[in-house]
């Protein structure tokens, strides 16, 4: 079962093992997306949302 609540996050990396899920999957690395701030993960469709207070540099 897909999870639908949101996390929102500091950072533009995350990473999603599908901890909330029962069966979990290989930990993976997401970036969110430079316009939306968000990124969903392909495994167990955890969504990832920029918390919009978040201090995020521009650089690499």
């Amino acid at each position: 079962m897909a999870n639908t609540d949101i996390k929102i996050v500091t950072k533009t990396t995350v990473s999603c093992n599908g901890n909330t899920s029962s069966s979990g999957h290989p930990n993976v690395f997401l970036t969110l997306d430079a316009h939306t701030h968000e990124v969903t993960c392909p495994y167990c469709s955890q969504k990832f949302k920029l918390d919009p207070n978040a201090k995020v540099s521009a650089g690499h």
